[in-house]
């Protein structure tokens, strides 16, 4: 860092600092394709945070050494920075695991409001000319049609990163099950088709008010977008919302003609909706059923499960167990919840002393963000040849003694398969019915997120173990060690 410094003082100030810009960027790239492995990400990550420590500390020799110095306090820069790394510090220390998916909902929620008040602040600032005291310059078509972009993308961002969060943590204001009414859709297109009508127009009126305007619809867009949502949806919506935050930071860069905000926010934004069509392909749902499909809601469709369940107790669990070779553990949201997943790696770890292959089959979905449990696993120490995703676990089912399930409901449920009017039909699931035994870790039998009863509790190879997870599967870790 302290090279690249020292390049952008001896060179042509404008070439040095685009060279420093452009070796930001290729951190943050490098950074970015580590992170699409887990034996990589934590690396990726530090050589990405580089990449942001070397542009932050290039705009700010910018900033002071440019015309900007006039206008822009490093004092109160500073301020903000350190406010901010007092917050980030108490959320990195307090926030647990299982809150990930909230924190990573808000920070796509900053990210929104940031690029929003760039916008707004820079136009409120300047209007629609370059330099407002000099001569009454017009800005250029693209730079007004970018701020009127980077605030109804953030302010979209902003709102509907607000409502995920309510969703994943619970409150009452923003419930999990999704709330749609009549000519929503309606309402939602004609919204966003104004805001984009007012951004247009922004270009041909120095007035305020277009822009003022669009602020206010956008926040209300992303409440009615997000609130129409189910929570089974949420992995989805978060890596939509997080492509959102780097679409309006990119446009935010158009507005400061700041060509590593621009690379960077386009990273986010494209890596997003590669994760997101990701996503939806793994549920072999389109992204508009995502957003209008309203799943989640009330119980409609589905066959109506024949049969009746078959309850095992904590002794009859560990007595399979205890004679089995190969072991697969499917950890869903209820591990989450019951913050289980270290006791799920102890009981691993006893059966690896017995000589039991153990291995965990991890689906897109599961959780409510992506990769939720691969984290969750990897905070507990399971070693990351264990982790086995959707394609690698399938086949593994029907060679398995033992599938212990835990929370896991829509993504384990065979109805996928067969059943046409089931909501989750053609998704792909893990063929957790296929292994000789299968015991569910569960609370009651309550439906998952998509309102539909699980197929697979109804089996015959299928024993149902209700309690809390993290103390069904502690005591069945200490039942396994006195056999």
């Amino acid at each position: 860092m302290t090279i690249m410094l020292s390049l952008a003082l001896a060179l042509d100030k404008t070439n040095a600092l685009n060279i420093v810009y452009l070796f930001a960027a290729v951190l943050f790239i490098f950074g970015l394709k580590m992170l699409s492995q887990i034996k990589t990400a934590a690396h990726g990550n530090l050589i990405s945070a580089l990449g942001m420590l070397i542009a932050v500390t290039t705009t700010f020799f910018l900033i002071n050494q440019g015309e900007q110095s006039s206008i822009v306090s490093l004092i109160w820069i500073s301020v903000a920075i350190a406010i901010g790394v007092v917050v980030g510090l108490w959320l990195a220390l307090t926030v647990p695991m299982t809150g990930m998916p909230q924190m990573v909902a808000l920070l796509n929620g900053f990210g929104g409001i940031a690029s929003l008040l760039v916008a707004c602040g820079d136009y409120l600032i300047r209007g629609g000319y370059v330099h407002p005291t000099e001569g009454l310059v017009p800005r250029d078509w693209h730079e007004l049609l970018a701020i009127g972009l980077a605030t109804l993308i953030g302010g979209v961002t902003f709102t509907g990163s607000i409502v995920a969060f309510g969703k994943l943590q619970g409150v009452k204001w923003a419930p999990d099950q999704p709330v749609q009414f009549t000519g929503q859709k309606a309402i939602i297109g004609l919204m966003l088709l104004g805001s984009l009508l007012l951004s247009f127009y922004l270009i041909a009126t120095p007035d305020s008010w277009p822009l003022l305007v669009v602020t206010a619809l956008s926040l209300v867009l992303g409440v009615l977008l997000v609130i129409g949502i189910g929570g089974a949806d949420m992995p989805v919506v978060i890596a939509l919302l997080n492509s959102y935050s780097g679409l309006a930071a990119a446009m935010a860069g158009f507005v400061l003609n700041n060509p590593v905000l621009i690379i960077t926010g386009s990273l986010v934004g494209a890596s997003g909706l590669i994760l997101t069509s990701s996503m939806c392909k793994a549920m072999n749902r389109s992204l508009m059923n995502v957003l209008f499909g309203g799943v989640g809601g009330t119980v409609s469709g589905g066959t109506t499960v024949q049969g009746k369940h078959r309850e095992s107790s904590i002794e009859d669990a560990a007595i399979v167990m205890e004679a089995a070779q190969q072991v697969i553990i499917v950890p869903g949201y209820g591990m989450a919840v019951a913050q289980a997943q270290h006791v799920v790696k102890e009981l691993a770890e006893e059966l690896d002393r017995r000589g039991v292959t153990v291995r965990y089959a991890i689906h897109p979905v599961a959780g409510r963000m992506p990769g939720h449990m691969n984290v969750l696993l990897a905070e507990a120490g399971v070693p990351y040849d264990q982790l086995l995703d959707l394609d690698q676990s399938n086949p593994e089912f029907e060679q398995t003694d033992v599938a212990i399930v835990i929370g896991a409901n829509d993504v384990t449920n065979p109805a996928a398969r067969h059943d046409q009017a089931s909501p989750i039909y053609g998704m792909p699931i893990l063929d957790v019915d296929k292994a000789r035994q299968v015991f569910v870790i569960k609370r009651s039998m309550n439906p998952g997120f998509a309102g539909i009863q699980n197929e697979l509790y109804f089996t015959d190879n299928c024993g149902m173990v209700f309690g809390d997870a993290k103390k069904v599967v502690a005591e069945l870790t200490t039942e396994l060690g006195g056999i």
